[in-house]
């Protein structure tokens, strides 16, 4: 029998869609051991403050160069707007003669042909009649030069010019106009240029590392102080720190320092975390990145990036490297999954795998690295002499539940009615995070509701709130509400009748989430093993609510669509996984939920089609003879089954102490063991 650990509670329900489970969006699977939601230790995860390392946006080169469009534009219009010229008319040169001759010429310049000046009275513009004035412009005839122009001007006291006449616009606004355009064009790129350096350190520097630092002795940093629920992870990982603060002491015996450590769990056990407060306690520089952060879609970027990291690290050894995701990168080489042999993943695999192998264990630098499934990661990464240690996390204990609770509410003001112990013994299989948000919802409510504290009600509503599914405000007709009774009740007195099953904790016919009512069962204690007498206890009880409704209806609704998929898995798991069935015997003939290679087809346990028939066959005999069992324990025990309806239908909920007492079961019977 497969010894593993299994913290789950259950979840019944009476729904047309699916089956709602404490843990959302997680199928049961007993006996394949701890399967949080997201796992994490207890701790307030204080981010170290360090400098400001954020990448800048690429420059827009569209955007520049219309900026620059639209200066120049705008230059052109303020330039005609600001620009005043004296309004001429302009003159045949044989009028002009006449009026010098007539004496109505004040005085003239000239530059080139072209003679401008001014009349003493005004004279219309020969081509524009409407428009009058005394500045006045005309051209002078090539063949026209000796004709005595200049007597007749001296004659009649005309003033004679031979500069141009100065321009009208002002110093500054010749100038500004003038250089203006051009010198904001050259701060322009001049902006862009160092922009991009600071992007990515210019033109150059894509091949830079773009891990986030953090520094040793910032205040604001995360130590062991802040994690809790998993002391068996943080033992193996004080060696770490006390050889970073003290090689001296290790290099004396000729002890070295493990090149790498690989931190493996589900998503969500604070690997992340547990890393930071490696690099807190050691107190030495921290660098944090994420595997996907090296590929870009240039080769051979994320080799050089590699590369640039590790020099980092070793210019201010001792130091810490952390990557996180490292499967991302690190995937097993070959095989059906491989669509290349040379491709910029396996290249920045490849430098990660020459890097870690120059270390002598000397340089003081370690390589942190954070992943959920191990059991893909290539086998030349995983080989001593790079990740020498392996640390597994799994989802805590009831007792470490209760020091993670103690570390989330440290902040949070508490009722003396609030019992952290009794809160953590009935949230088996939640995780860190888990705690946390249910924290989290409990102040809110508690906000909601006026509260100056915290109190146990708030918690326990922010428990259902999270475990059952938030209230729906929908009006369900007396029949609907009658048969949902029934379901729920067939699942809950069944889970009463059967010996050692998870106790009842709150039977509700109110619509929670997808559900239209919903039975919570927990243990109270958390499980690190099933046997088989247990799983046919789980497998009657959920079909509990499928039985009800044939016993009093005749028939049955889609109600039970998720009960049975539970059902199903169950009992194929007893058969082709766990040996529980003489017919195939002491074999597992079924890949497990994490056995990737049975996707592809290359999985050793793939077995023939008899063999998949007689696993078919025989889950098939399991579950109607639970099913058989279900039917006749509530025809047998009709009575109760009525009240607990009476009783769901006057208050809609029912908690474990009401539930037991309407169907007259004593509650210590729940501890006997089948």
């Amino acid at each position: 029998m497969t010894s593993a650990t299994s913290n789950e509670a259950t979840v019944t329900n009476k729904d047309t869609d699916r089956l709602v489970r404490t843990r959302p969006g997680e199928p049961s699977k007993p006996g394949t051991g701890p399967r949080p939601w997201r796992v994490e230790w207890g701790g307030s995860p204080r981010s170290p403050g360090r400098p400001d390392m954020s990448p800048q946006p690429p420059m827009n080169w569209r955007r520049v160069a219309l900026v620059g469009v639209t200066v120049l534009l705008l230059n052109q219009v303020l330039f005609g707007l600001f620009r005043t010229e004296t309004a001429r008319i302009k003159l045949p040169y044989n009028t002009f003669r006449e009026q010098v001759v007539a004496g109505n010429v004040d005085e003239v310049h000239a530059k080139g042909d072209t003679i401008e000046g001014t009349l003493k009275t005004v004279l219309p513009d020969p081509n524009k009649p409407k428009v009058t004035a005394k500045a006045f412009r005309t051209e002078r005839p090539t063949f026209a030069e000796n004709d005595g122009l200049y007597q007749d001007l001296k004659a009649h006291n005309v003033e004679v010019n031979a500069k141009s006449p100065k321009s009208s616009l002002p110093l500054w606004q010749s100038f500004v106009f003038g250089f203006g355009p051009t010198l904001l064009l050259i701060g322009l790129l001049v902006g862009a240029q160092r922009r991009m350096a600071g992007a990515v350190g210019g033109f150059g520097g894509i091949g830079k590392s773009k891990a986030k630092r953090y520094e040793a002795g910032q205040q604001a940093r995360t130590t062991f102080d802040d994690v809790a629920g998993i002391d068996d992870a943080e033992d193996e990982l004080v060696e770490i720190v006390d050889f970073l603060k003290n090689p001296d002491k290790y290099r004396a015996l000729g002890a070295t320092i493990p090149k790498g450590v690989l931190l493996s769990g589900p998503p969500g056990t604070g690997k992340t975390l547990l890393a930071r407060a490696v690099a807190g306690e050691a107190d030495v520089p921290f660098f944090s990145m994420s595997a996907s952060e090296f590929i870009e879609m240039i080769v051979g970027v994320g080799a050089s990036r590699v590369r640039d990291l590790f020099n980092e690290a070793k210019a201010v050894a001792p130091a810490i490297i952390f990557i996180d995701e490292i499967d991302a990168i690190g995937r097993a080489r070959g095989g059906s999954q491989t669509m290349g042999g040379h491709d910029e993943r396996e290249q920045t695999l490849n430098q990660i795998l020459t890097e870690m192998d120059g270390f002598t264990g000397t340089e003081g630098v370690i390589v942190l690295a954070a992943t959920n499934r191990p059991e893909i990661l290539d086998a030349a990464l995983l080989r001593p002499g790079r990740f020498d240690r392996r640390v597994v996390l799994n989802s805590p204990d009831r007792l470490g539940r209760e020091k993670i609770l103690r570390v989330h509410t440290t902040s949070v003001p508490l009722a003396e009615d609030v019992n952290l112990g009794a809160l953590a013994a009935t949230t088996p299989g939640m995780v860190g995070a888990d705690l946390k948000n249910l924290v989290n919802e409990a102040a809110l409510l508690a906000a909601r509701r006026a509260h100056t504290r915290v109190q146990n009600t708030d918690l326990t509503d922010a428990m259902e709130k999270i475990v059952l599914g938030t209230e729906r405000r929908i009006v369900l007709s007396q029949a609907d509400r009658e048969r949902t009774a029934f379901h729920e009740s067939g699942h809950a007195l069944l889970g009463m009748l059967q010996p050692g099953a998870d106790p009842i904790r709150k039977i509700s016919i109110v619509p929670r989430g997808n559900a239209l009512g919903v039975t919570f069962q927990s243990p109270d204690n958390d499980r690190y093993s099933y046997d088989a007498n247990y799983l046919r206890g789980r497998i009657i009880g959920a079909l509990g609510g499928r039985a009800a409704e044939q016993v009093v209806y005749g028939n049955v609704t889609t109600g039970a669509e998720s009960d049975l998929e539970m059902v199903t898995r169950i009992a194929k798991s007893m058969v082709g996984r766990w040996g529980m069935s003489d017919a195939i015997g002491p074999m597992t003939v079924l890949p497990g939920p994490n056995d990737a290679s049975g996707f592809f087809g290359d999985s050793p346990m793939n077995s023939s089609p008899e063999t998949r028939t007689l696993i078919d066959t025989e889950a098939r005999r399991i579950v109607e003879e639970c099913n058989d069992i279900a039917l006749k324990l509530l025809a047998d025990h009709r009575p109760q089954l009525d009240a607990l309806v009476a009783a769901l239908l006057e208050h809609e909920t029912l908690d474990e102490t009401d539930a037991y007492t309407i169907a007259g079961i004593d509650r210590a019977r729940q501890n006997t063991n089948a």
